[in-house]
């Protein structure tokens, strides 16, 4: 079993490598963990993983500028059904578009738009950096099992995706309203939040994504 996380020059590729092969190891799985900038191995991928630091736009001209890799990517998801997770940028490039300094469109995979953090609280810093409680509903996605409302995950953010669909909403936190810190549909995962520096429940919720079987 392939886990291959895509090197777009967008990520922070070493922490979240050593956190999916520590997931692997600790659950006692036969997968592989790869980095790679190579759209053939992404089409031979069981499970693809997208991270992404950055704005939208610079991180989608990234994307793009390997000759082949979207396409394999929208193969990947779209044609296969293979399981995929973004990761902060890369799950805001599942949206329709971003509007990070102009508009850039999206895989368009989850109808949406990723717009600028608006806190109802003035005092409230952007960007959205450090720890904060998830919100999970009472009947989770199987990416978010064992994790409980409360549990604190890692964010660095300015911007997050808001959805046209909220039954397409995994959970979300508080901070000065309601922040998308989860999406997903089908056989695709993201979260806002960086799962490779959330400790417990990030280990969890990557362990849930080698395991779930959409």
């Amino acid at each position: 079993m392939s886990v291959v996380i895509v090197d777009y020059g967008s990520g922070n590729l070493r922490s979240a490598a050593k956190a999916f092969e520590r997931a692997v190891t600790e659950a006692d799985l036969d997968h592989k963990v790869l980095v790679t900038s190579d759209p053939y191995a992404v089409r031979l991928a069981d499970r693809l993983v997208l991270p992404g630091v950055g704005a939208f736009a610079d991180c989608k001209q990234g994307l793009w500028a390997i000759d082949g890799m979207a396409d394999a990517i929208r193969e990947h998801v779209t044609e296969k059904g293979n399981p995929f997770f973004g990761i902060c940028v890369g799950m805001q490039l599942m949206a329709s578009k971003g509007l990070e300094h102009g508009e850039t469109e999206g895989f368009g995979w989850i109808p949406g738009a990723v717009d600028k953090i608006t806190p109802a609280d003035g005092t409230l810093k952007i960007p959205h950096m450090g720890w904060n409680e998830l919100i999970v509903p009472e009947n989770p996605h199987p990416l978010f099992a064992g994790v409980d409302t409360g549990m604190h995950v890692y964010f660095v953010h300015s911007y997050h995706l808001q959805t046209e669909d909220p039954d397409q909403v995994l959970a979300t936190v508080d901070y000065g309203g309601p922040i998308t810190a989860a999406v997903g549909r089908d056989n695709m995962v993201g979260t806002q939040f960086h799962p490779e520096k959330s400790q417990v429940a990030g280990l969890r919720i990557i362990t849930n994504f080698l395991k779930w079987a959409p």
